[in-house]
């Protein structure tokens, strides 16, 4: 085993580790924003704030920790990720305290960084992986989430209880699971990535005489790959987020229970997350375009299932499942391209940027799923997601008609 990869297996250890925690706070935020909106603000009305301000939270900060990357490291991106999160969630509490809904904003829109922070570590598992590799160990690192993700919303319960024992306004209580694990992945990443994945990278990169480096817009301008990696993850998540945000209430508003519209939800995370180590394998074995467009042809049939089916609560759990799964295809394949479409220099900026859309598209077309719902119902909204769907098609077509080149 060469030096290169064992700290790349040491990164993937820690990766794993750190993407556990951080999904416990994450989930343990998310599962409580709404709710505390909802109280703070005096009325349900304002709960979708908290969804569409960690959103924004996670966009704005995606490139700042990109650039952070490019100059200190992985090690110090990841852990102030994480420091800014707890942050917080301490802030939420803190205007829970005080009634102040606008502070409460401000809070759940740093504990988006969470979601960013967790974004960006896939793109550290793939900082030395060997280019057969990339796709598998980035899948890895995202699988790891799934573990937090599930654990998180069931800790309400017990934070409530913890949260009267220390005299935390009501609903806060959960929030001391995510200072207490964000701190911990804090940690992790701070000791645990030595030496640091990408400045190793770094360094053993062979120079590239009379090119500078570049931001990541200014590598898009340039870079046909790169524009179509970051679309492609873009336009994948955007159409899962528009569809997945309308589910719970078109399931509820057509007679479904609630323990019904969990189970969906369920199966749905299911489908994002359980699959992603074999799509990060055929993304390595297959290609990355191919896999991509492997998504795209499963959400276009869960977006015709909806269409046709949008009236039978079974075809409508089929459909988010399968939904999960063409997402799971595409952003794990479309990560791995973003990751390896720039050369080592440019690849952090083109990451940030890569989030900073993905995150940016998901917040607008969540927000104008409610009003093409009332217009024009969940089927519908499923023939309009076939839109962004087959934009992707067309460009992986276009794609895999000229030889990709892969990045060292």
């Amino acid at each position: 085993m060469t030096e290169t990869e064992a700290i790349q297996k040491r990164v993937i250890r820690v990766l794993i580790v750190a993407q556990v925690l951080g999904g416990i706070g994450v989930g343990a935020t998310v599962s409580v924003g709404a709710l505390l909106a909802s109280e703070v603000s005096g009325s349900p009305a304002w709960s979708g704030m908290a969804a569409t301000m960690s959103t924004l939270g996670a966009a704005l900060i995606a490139v700042p920790l990109a650039r952070t990357a490019m100059v200190r490291g992985r090690r110090v991106a990841l852990s102030t990720g994480s420091l800014v999160t707890a942050a917080g969630a301490v802030l939420a509490t803190v205007s829970a305290a005080l009634g102040s809904f606008p502070l409460l904003l401000v809070g759940l829109a740093l504990a988006g960084a969470g979601s960013a922070t967790g974004l960006q570590a896939r793109f550290a598992a793939t900082d030395l992986a060997m280019p057969q590799h990339r796709g598998r160990q980035l899948s890895v690192v995202v699988w790891s989430t799934t573990l937090g993700a599930v654990l998180g919303p069931n800790l309400i319960e017990p934070g409530e209880a913890i949260g009267a024992l220390l005299g935390l306004p009501t609903l806060t209580g959960p929030f001391v699971f995510t200072v207490l694990a964000q701190a911990a992945a804090m940690f992790v990443y701070f000791f645990g990535l030595r030496p640091d994945p990408l400045l190793t990278a770094l360094r053993n990169a062979p120079p590239r005489e009379g090119v500078p480096p570049r931001k990541g817009f200014a590598t898009l301008r340039v870079n046909p790959l790169a524009r179509y990696a970051v679309v492609s993850v873009a336009l994948s998540h955007a159409t899962m987020v528009a569809m997945m945000s309308m589910t719970p209430v078109h399931l509820y508003g057509h007679g479904a229970t609630l323990v019904i519209v969990g189970f969906a939800l369920s199966l749905h995370i299911a489908g994002m997350f359980a699959f992603s180590p074999v799509f990060g394998w055929l993304s390595d074995r297959w290609g990355r375009v191919p896999t991509i467009l492997v998504g795209q042809c499963v959400l276009v049939v869960s977006l015709l299932i909806a269409w046709i089916g949008a009236e039978s609560q079974v075809l409508v759990v089929i459909s988010v499942i399968l939904l999960g799964l063409g997402w799971s295809a595409s952003t794990i394949a479309g990560s791995t391209l973003v990751a390896e479409s720039a050369p080592v220099d440019d690849r952090a900026g083109v990451q940030g940027v890569s989030d900073l859309v993905m995150n940016a598209t998901a917040a607008v077309l969540g927000a104008l799923a409610g009003p093409v719902l009332a217009l024009v119902g969940y089927s519908g909204l499923g023939v309009a997601s076939l839109l962004l769907v087959a934009v992707v098609i067309v460009w992986s077509l276009r794609r895999l008609a000229v030889r990709i080149p892969v990045a060292s």
